[in-house]
């Protein structure tokens, strides 16, 4: 410093070249690195989106599964009599809540919430001697403010660790769903056991319990393999290498316009990087994230009707009197064809097989007193059987 003027230590003719010179960036390097991005930005959305569609496979086979193994164990297992019939009605009313059971306390898995003490959860498996229920109790939440949850949700800092419930457990917690499945073969063993469940149905509801294992599986395996953290980290890198010199890049081709330009092109750059963090785990609580809690209730709801019903006998649909076994082509009930022979009843199928399209939805579409108001010869196709039966 020389008399309170700082001394610089470049020359004045250095400062004035370097102050005049403007900086030009070849648009070429902007296309180039928009490409690179673009492409980075691909492969976070796809992989996040294949973990989205993954996850929401797995709930579609276990409410397949589950329906399809609460129907054959309600349909096919022997109701003895007397005290015998009511344990037996009772065994398959407790396999069927295990079934929805499974389904709950894979979806508090998936969310690392391993004890048994949920509102959801417990009245369903209380009373199992399993490793979640003596290892303790969840612990309870603060609730957050409105503010501070979207804020949050807004900047995606301060996260916090949703594994916390697995590394504050004091015991081993084992893997409920895992041990649901161990009771529910228990239960098929016994109904072999005493004979009240058919060999043959036997194979089909262990295949069901493999199902169930198989889903198990893979939901664990979706929500344990994201994106490899070193692809995470570059991604990010390059996106914001991208952005803080897009300036730089579109100052000398467009002026002041390149401000709202880039604040766009951040905008939506951003957006979809964040898309892919949002979707990357789809079995949180977030709105982005599938309805798990919807899904559960549409399990319990469908195995509910099925046993809301003894399984249905033959004579209570074939030879039902408002039965209608050659509709559309005859709406007469069955008490007008028992007296038919069997080539009879082939030849109205073969009547009706004849028929197009159009005159079976024009048949079906029809209001109902027309259809009523049709004599026998004018029903389509002319059968046998409403002949036989006027």
């Amino acid at each position: 410093m020389r008399n309170g003027t700082p001394v610089s230590f470049l020359s004045p003719r250095i400062l004035v070249i370097l102050t005049s010179q403007k900086v030009k960036v070849p648009p070429s390097i902007a296309t180039n690195l928009g490409i690179l991005v673009g492409l980075a930005l691909n492969l976070r959305i796809y992989t996040a989106y294949e973990r989205y569609m993954e996850g929401r496979k797995v709930w579609s086979k276990l409410s397949c599964v589950s329906a399809s193994l609460a129907r054959n164990i309600w349909m096919h297992v022997i109701e003895r009599d007397g005290e015998l019939g009511k344990q037996d009605l009772l065994g398959k009313v407790s396999f069927l809540n295990l079934v929805v059971a499974f389904a709950i306390a894979l979806k508090h898995k998936i969310r690392f919430e391993p004890y048994t003490r949920y509102e959801d959860l417990q009245d369903l498996v209380g009373h199992l001697d399993t490793f979640a229920r003596v290892a303790g109790q969840p612990s309870p939440r603060e609730p957050v403010r409105p503010f501070m949850k979207h804020l949050n949700n807004l900047l995606r800092v301060a996260e916090a660790n949703p594994r916390r419930e697995l590394k504050r457990a004091k015991r081993p917690l084992g893997n409920l769903p895992l041990e649901i499945l161990s009771y529910m073969g228990a239960y098929i063993q016994s109904i072999n056991d005493n004979e009240t469940f058919k060999s043959l149905s036997t194979i089909c509801v262990v295949d069901n319990l493999q199902q169930l294992d198989d889903v198990l599986v893979t939901a664990d395996r979706i929500l344990n393999t994201p994106l490899p953290i070193a692809y995470t980290i570059a991604i990010s890198q390059i996106t914001w290498i991208y952005l803080l010199t897009l300036p730089i890049q579109l100052v000398h081709l467009m002026g002041w316009i390149s401000v709202p330009v880039v604040l766009v092109s951040a905008y939506i750059i951003l957006g979809m990087a964040a898309i892919g963090n949002e979707i990357e785990n789809p079995f949180g609580i977030e709105v982005n994230d599938l309805p798990v809690e919807l899904y559960c209730a549409q399990i319990a709801s469908d195995i509910a009707i099925i046993s809301s019903r003894p399984a249905a006998k033959f004579e209570d649909y074939v030879l039902h009197p408002d039965a209608k076994p050659l509709y559309p082509i005859d709406s007469k009930g069955s008490r007008y064809w028992p007296d038919a022979s069997a080539e009879d009843i082939r030849s109205a199928l073969r009547t009706r097989a004849a028929i197009g399209k159009k005159s079976i939805w024009r048949r079906m579409s029809a209001p109902v007193d027309i259809l009523e108001a049709l004599s026998p010869q004018q029903s389509m196709g002319g059968s046998t059987l409403n002949q036989q039966g006027a």
